[in-house]
């Protein structure tokens, strides 16, 4: 017989271990982002030794005074392997102190992501193939994502529940809607993003404009969507101050990115004809795959993984707290509808 766990409120470190996981997970979300801008993925072509060494023995004098690819990608494995011993470390930690049995299989859900992950980005090494690091670039968001919603599960906050706010039930159920659609929206944005950012150089130039064109669409449509959330949580539950906080942090990051993702299109490619007379710094040349565009470029793609963490976050307190509100207001009684006098 299983002996019993004790509560989940006595242990701090499920909550803890997580909170270092996402923190760990963020960085090598942008680092590999960094792989793909400076072009590094195949820097080391064999997986999952380096240059023939085991990846945790290659000589450190190597790594850090060799060229730049191979310190960037070297980089990235040993992060992401940082990230899976973490990930294992979490899933223990949580199966010996926490009771909630979909929260400890989760974990094991966890665990299958990034070593899913792990596995996409040694293939894609072996194979040498584009469409492998597509998918890897997919994935990585996801855990983030994932890493973020455990940090919730096991908040203290969570686990004790939610006060709700005087609102009416129609409100909150639109405030739920919109959260999880910004949810979707906001990977389905990062998608079609690592689609851009992996299109063979060889591609139809046509095809690639209508890419552009439907990313940008996208980035207009998620704007608006989340100003309406923003609009929606300031305006009927202004009292939940967690839900009110992240709205506004992700008003400021959508802001954040599409700066980023303008400045992205410049560096990477030009300023438009129309905007040019405007620009303070034309004269300004960029260099290709220099430390400007690098850092442009990779920001926007750091933002994007924030962007997917506070919208997961933001559906997560919404349906918890407002669910709890909703079911803690008083039903009429069955056949008691009467008419006022």
């Amino acid at each position: 017989m299983r002996p019993s766990l004790p509560n989940p409120l006595i242990s701090p470190w499920p909550h803890r271990w997580a909170v270092a996981l996402a923190c760990a997970t963020f960085p090598l979300v942008w680092v590999g982002g960094l792989v793909t801008t400076t072009d590094a993925g195949m820097a080391v072509p064999d997986w999952p030794s380096t240059y023939g060494y085991n990846m945790f023995l290659y000589p450190w004098q190597s790594w850090l005074a060799g060229p730049w690819d191979l310190f960037v990608e070297h980089g990235h494995r040993l992060l992401a392997s940082f990230v899976g011993m973490l990930t294992i470390g979490w899933v223990i930690v949580l199966w010996r102190t926490h009771e909630r049995r979909w929260l400890r299989h989760l974990s094991w859900a966890a665990l299958a992501l990034v070593i899913f992950q792990g596995v996409l980005g040694g293939m894609r090494v072996l194979l040498d193939e584009r469409t492998l690091a597509l998918l890897h670039g997919c994935t990585g968001p996801l855990f983030f994502a994932l890493t973020v919603a455990m940090v919730v599960f096991t908040s203290q906050s969570w686990t004790m529940g939610a006060t709700g706010s005087a609102s009416a039930d129609s409100a909150a159920g639109l405030v739920r809607r919109l959260a999880v659609a910004t949810c979707i929206l906001v990977y389905l944005q990062l998608v079609f993003g690592a689609v851009l950012r992996h299109v063979p150089v060889d591609s139809d130039p046509g095809a690639f404009m209508l890419a552009v064109r439907f990313h940008l669409f996208m980035a207009g449509v998620l704007v608006l969507h989340v100003l309406l959330l923003t609009w929606s949580v300031i305006r009927h539950f202004r009292a939940v101050r967690p839900l009110v906080r992240l709205v506004l942090a992700l008003c400021g990051l959508i802001a954040l990115q599409l700066v980023l993702g303008a400045g992205t299109w410049i560096v990477k490619f030009a300023m438009p004809n129309w905007a040019a007379p405007w620009w303070p710094f034309a004269p300004f040349a960029i260099q290709a795959d220099g430390w400007f565009q690098t850092n442009m470029i990779t920001a926007h793609v750091a933002v994007g993984s924030l962007l997917l963490a506070t919208s997961v976050a933001i559906a997560l307190i919404a349906l918890r707290s407002l669910a709890a509100d909703s079911a803690s207001r008083p039903q009429p009684a069955a056949g008691k509808i009467g008419v006022a006098t």
